[in-house]
C-alpha cells in the first residue's frame, strides 16, 4: 500500500503558460507568501515570476526524497454566485483542471484532484473531463468557493463522482488563506449529500479551529461517522500552532481509523502547536524540526503525535476500491 499525503496544493503563477494564479493583493498577503515560500526552501524571487515551474520542481523533489510515496496535487476552481456566476475578485488563487491532470500524467508522485464548483453550467462536463483525465479525487473549500454542497439540485454531480470512485475531499471549519464567502459552509454538516449519496468523503482539518474565535465543529464532525461509513477526516496542517487542539479529538482509536494523512503543502508544520499542548515529546520535536523537507517533517511530526501508520496508507485502499 502506498504511504499517500492526501492534501497537498499546487501553486502556480501562470508565467509557463499553465493558466494559474496567485495573487498577493495587500501587504499581509504578500508577507505571508514569502513567509510560505522561504519555509519550503524557494527563493521569494519567484513571486516575480517562475512560480510554476519552480514549485513542481521542488514540491516534487520534496515527495521523492520522503517516506511518502504520493501527494494528493489540488486543483482550484473560482468561486461562485449562488446563481452559478463567477466571482473574480473573490479569488486570488486559481489553478486549473487541466494543470493538475497534466501533473498526474507526467508523474507517478502526483495524484491528481480537480476541482469543480457542482453550481457552475457545465459542471457535469467539466466532471467527465476530469474522470477521463485521471482524476481521483475533487477538492473544493465550500465556505470560499460559496458551495452548498447539500443543494438537492447537487445530487446527480454526486450521485456521478460515486459512481467513478472519486473522492471528494472538502475544507472544514474556519479558513483565513484565501476570502470566506459563507462562513455557515465550514460547519462539516454541509457534506451530509454528497456522502449520503456514497461519495467517499473527506473533511480537511478535521472540521476544527483555524482562529480562536472560528466555531469548533470536530465532535459535529465525529457525530457523523455513525451515520456514514464513507465519511472520514484528515489531518491536514494539525501540527501547526492555530490547530493542534483539534489533535486530541482525532486520536482516539474508535476516531483515528476514520483519519487520513495530510500535510497542506506549503503550510509550514513544525510541531510547536503539539509540544505545547503536551502531545509531543521535547526531544522528538526538536530533533523533526531541523528535518529541512518539508512533506517529511509533517509525516514525521505526525508519527510521533501518535496516528498510525493506516492513516498514511489507508487512502490508497480507499481510491483503488
Amino acid at each position: 500500500m502506498r504511504r499517500i499525503d492526501c492534501h497537498v496544493h499546487l501553486v502556480g503563477d501562470g508565467s509557463s503558460g499553465t493558466g494559474c494564479r496567485f495573487r498577493t493583493p495587500n501587504l499581509l498577503r504578500s508577507l505571508a507568501a514569502r513567509y510560505l515560500l522561504r519555509t519550503t526552501g524557494l527563493p521569494t524571487s519567484v513571486l516575480q515570476g517562475g512560480l510554476d515551474e519552480a514549485y513542481v520542481a521542488k514540491l516534487l523533489s520534496s515527495v521523492k526524497a520522503s517516506s511518502i510515496d504520493a501527494a494528493v496535487l489540488l486543483a482550484m476552481d473560482m468561486p461562485r454566485s449562488d446563481e452559478g456566476q463567477v466571482l473574480e475578485k473573490e479569488s486570488n488563487f486559481y489553478v486549473p483542471n487541466e494543470r493538475v491532470l497534466e501533473l498526474g500524467v507526467e508523474y507517478e508522485e502526483f495524484i491528481p484532484a480537480c476541482s469543480i464548483h457542482p453550481g457552475r453550467p457545465d459542471a457535469m462536463d467539466e466532471l467527465e473531463k476530469c474522470i477521463a483525465g485521471g482524476a481521483k479525487v475533487m477538492k473544493l473549500l465550500p465556505n470560499c468557493h460559496n458551495a452548498n454542497c447539500s443543494d438537492p439540485a447537487f445530487r446527480p454531480f454526486w450521485e456521478r463522482m460515486a459512481k467513478a470512485n472519486m473522492a471528494f475531499l472538502a475544507h472544514t471549519g474556519g479558513e483565513y488563506t484565501i476570502p470566506v464567502l459563507n462562513k455557515a459552509y465550514a460547519d462539516p454538516r454541509v457534506l451530509h449529500l454528497p456522502a449520503e449519496c456514497g461519495v467517499t468523503t473527506i473533511a480537511a482539518h478535521g472540521a476544527g479551529r483555524s482562529g480562536l474565535i472560528d466555531p469548533d465543529y470536530t465532535c459535529e464532525l465525529i457525530k457523523m461517522f455513525s451515520n456514514y461509513p464513507n465519511l472520514f477526516a484528515d489531518n491536514s496542517a494539525l501540527a501547526t500552532p492555530n490547530r493542534w487542539r483539534t489533535i486530541k479529538k482525532l486520536l482516539p482509536r474508535e476516531v483515528c481509523s476514520r483519519v487520513l494523512h495530510g500535510s497542506d503543502y506549503p503550510v509550514p508544520s513544525g510541531g510547536f502547536g503539539p509540544w505545547v499542548g503536551r502531545l509531543l515529546k521535547w526531544r522528538h520535536f526538536r530533533t523533526i524540526s531541523r528535518e529541512p523537507n518539508t512533506i517529511e517533517r509533517d509525516a514525521l511530526l505526525k508519527k510521533a503525535i501518535g496516528f498510525p501508520e493506516e492513516t498514511f496508507t489507508k487512502l490508497d485502499g480507499l481510491l483503488s476500491d
